[in-house]
């Protein structure tokens, strides 16, 4: 009997091949075992018994690293095949197999790097099937050496006796290497000169000496400095231009883990795991941490190593270390050498750089952990380029181009969608560079020649602009909020009809404005917009972005009007600015209305005096849900008026306490409360108009965890569904999943 097996999903690169070619083995069977563009094919002959065992055994059992999507059975002629082998890789015209993401070093790597009497003792660039680089060094498929940047390095007689071993666990390792064959360590200095000493030894001490050292990773340069000095730190902040948005720490292990954050089973497995994330912990009492690191937050980006070099480096320096994008401001993390040698010169005293080529930039990922499940800020190193399963199929290929900051794009074929890596704010050459080379990439790998460009309705967006100039495709613009839904419910692998809260700083509406506190009910194909937050003028446009008291001038005028607004620290420090915003906003000169939550949280921060001015997007809301006091029961009125939630009723009630000396925490957990409860209601409205009983939310104001906490609360006690996002962000990182899903909907064949 001889069987023809079909496997599709992630399992190239995974060790598939080897793991097949050990049950055929010890099954006593015939047959062959291969790559090809389309994912696995094996065919086993012999006993029928052996070959039904076999087939139980490749479905209970896939290797660690495996995804399988399907695996299709059929018999075929018999040929007399008494032995097993791995076949050659075949191509194809049709290129349909995923590529996995990069892998932490796993445990017997580990264990190898360790062992002074092992060959790999202290090598920074130890693998095998089950662990290593992935996505960031393949150029093509199927996924073999010669198509990935391991391609210029031939493998001495160990190394290829280790590949071609079927007992050995690097049996078909595409990155296999050793110190004899594979790449090798440089420490050079800001002008590309190499520098005396071992470079991991050199670079420690600079670390520990409070320098700061550009060290190359799997998917681009980082910056590293010794996180335990504020001198260190700031220096870094100083020259890298980040004045105040936190940054993430690597700590050699677990433990270590613990004596800086507090790390609960369900984080530990998430920190821990072979994606290795930042995960944002409690910042624990007393850590040994400098203040810039993360200034004015609870919280803590925190990581473990996920490559040997990682790990050796943690070990000699031994404490923890900031591990920052390689980048300057508003850039994508450099990649190339000589580009960051360029570009960091005026950043890293050193670089740590090796001679592996880089072919696919790739920033870290960012988590957090909520009722036990993954909530992602930024998907990216360990999760892309893994496929999102959806439903239906689409009816076409599609690229969609994702939203202006925190960008991702979007590549999706039948029931695939391939969410890019994080690319970032798509405001400079350099992003926008990123953003086109990396669809160039994922539309060759994964085969699609799209018919379909699907694309935000903001004509300002450099993505919207890149979509709209192409030729030959069909476009379909989608409403950026009913985008944020689609994905959460793509999300959820949902399709009906739902309430939508989509949450954020600023989305083109269809009329026109701004829009960002939407009441929706919609599906993927369609959406009607039943309420929204009270639309403001947003005075100065980017500049009320920048400058909270902006929005807190306009919201406190709503309010109070002119003459009513009690006595408040940021009308004084405002001085003779505040009446001409107001003026401005009265009148409408370069005032574009807004209903964005985004701004609602600049006017409540501003108005407790929290924030004037921000350095980063989204600063002032993070700030304002850390000071709030997740135990207070005050709730500031929010009312509901025709199709509006009043927010400047909610502005009204903080400037009020505030003025009356209430305290920070009680003030900022109140508007909270009332937030939640106005959004609680407009769904109940919702739920009377249209009957529906399922809740999606989705926008980046969902990354406030006590918002998001109240409303469902407050929504389950009433009956309510709520969903909510696990595999793709809530915030723009996730758009260009929910443009799929919209342009999916209407495609017109």
């Amino acid at each position: 009997m001889r069987l023809r097996f079909r496997v599709r999903g992630i399992v190239q690169g995974v060790g598939f091949r080897p793991a097949v070619y050990g049950l055929a083995t010890e099954a006593r069977l015939g047959g062959f075992v291969l790559n090809d563009a389309d994912g696995v094919l094996i065919e086993v002959e012999g006993p029928p018994e052996r070959v039904a065992g076999f087939a139980a055994a490749l479905e209970a059992g896939p290797p660690p690293l495996a995804v399988v999507e399907s695996i299709e059975t059929v018999e075929v002629p018999s040929e007399g095949a008494t032995t097993f082998e791995i076949r050659k890789s075949k191509g194809g015209a049709t290129l349909r197999s995923p590529i996995s993401p990069d892998v932490a070093t796993c445990d017997a790597c580990l264990a190898e790097l360790s062992d002074p009497s092992d060959r790999r003792f202290g090598y920074a660039f130890t693998n095998c099937t089950n662990c290593g680089p992935r996505f960031t060094i393949t150029s093509g498929i199927p996924y073999d050496r010669p198509n990935t940047t391991m391609a210029g390095f031939a493998m001495c007689l160990r190394c290829r006796g280790e590949y071609e071993d079927p007992a050995d666990r690097r049996f078909h390792a595409q990155p296999i290497a050793c110190p004899e064959c594979g790449p090798a360590l440089r420490l050079v200095g800001r002008d590309g000169a190499e520098l005396e000493g071992d470079p991991l030894t050199a670079a420690a001490a600079l670390i520990s000496a409070g320098r700061i050292v550009a060290v190359k990773g799997l998917g681009g340069y980082h910056l590293a400095c010794d996180a335990s000095s504020e001198a260190a730190v700031a220096e870094l902040r100083r020259r890298k231009g980040r004045e105040e948005k936190p940054l993430a720490v690597m700590v050699e292990d677990v433990d270590r883990a613990q004596e800086v954050v507090v790390v609960d089973a369900d984080s530990l497995e998430v920190l821990a795991s072979r994606r290795r994330p930042i995960v944002l912990l409690p910042r624990r009492s007393g850590a040994r941490i400098a203040p810039s690191v993360a200034p004015g937050n609870r919280f803590l980006g925190t990581m473990l190593p996920y490559t040997p070099l990682h790990h050796l480096l943690l070990r000699a320096v031994g404490r923890p270390v900031v591990l920052t994008s390689g980048n300057l401001s508003d850039e994508p993390i450099a990649y190339r050498d000589a580009d960051a040698l360029a570009s960091l010169g005026g950043i890293a005293d050193a670089f740590l750089i090796h001679d592996r080529p880089i072919h696919a930039r790739c920033d870290d990922s960012v988590v957090r952990v909520v009722d036990g499940r993954e909530y992602p800020i930024r998907r990216s190193r360990g999760y892309a380029p893994e496929p999102l399963l959806i439903e239906p199929a689409l009816p076409r290929p599609i690229v969609a181009a994702g939203a202006e900051l925190k960008n991702t794009f979007c590549v999706a074929k039948g029931n695939r969608a391939f969410v890019s890596h994080h690319i970032g704010d798509l405001e400079t050459w350099e992003s926008m560079t990123a953003f086109l080379d990396g669809i160039e990439h994922f539309k060759k790998i994964f085969d699609v020649a799209p018919a379909l460009v699907a694309h935000d309705l903001h004509p300002e967006y450099l993505s919207t602009k890149w979509a709209v100039a192409l030729d030959g495709v069909e476009k379909i613009g989608v409403q950026h909020h009913h985008a944020h839904i689609a994905s959460c419910l793509a999300d959820n692998g949902r399709t009906e009809r739902v309430i939508g809260l989509a949450l954020d700083g600023t989305g083109f509406g269809d009329d026109g404005s701004l829009w960002g506190c939407e009441v929706l009910a919609c599906d993927a194909r369609s959406y009607t917009r039943h309420l929204h937050l009270q639309p403001v003028p947003l005075p100065g446009g980017a500049a009320a972005v920048r400058e909270p008291w902006r929005m807190a001038a306009v919201y406190l005028d709503a309010a109070f009007g002119a003459a009513g607004i009690p006595d408040l620290d940021v009308v004084r420090d405002a001085g003779d600015a505040w009446e001409a915003v107001l003026q401005m906003a009265r009148r409408g000169l370069n005032a574009p209305l807004s209903s964005g939550a985004g701004r609602l949280f600049d006017a409540a921060a501003a108005v407790c005096g929290l924030r004037f001015r921000v350095s980063y997007e989204g600063q002032a809301a993070a700030e304002f849900e850390q000071h709030a006091d997740p135990r207070a029961d005050l709730v500031y009125p929010c009312p509901i008026e025709g199709d509006e939630i009043v927010g400047s009723a909610l502005i009204g009630a903080v400037a009020d306490d505030v003025a009356r000396g209430r305290s920070l925490p009680e003030v900022a957990a109140g508007f909270h409360n009332g937030l939640a409860a106005a959004l609680v209601v407009a769904c109940e409205e919702v739920r009377e108009r249209e009957g529906l009983k399922t809740v999606a939310l989705s926008g980046g104001t969902w990354q406030n965890l006590l918002l998001m906490e109240r409303v469902r609360a407050g929504l389950g006690a009433r009956g309510f569904e709520v969903l909510v996002h696990h595999r793709v962000p809530a915030n723009d990182g996730g758009i260009s999943l929910g443009q799929v899903m919209v342009a999916g909907a209407r495609s017109k064949n």
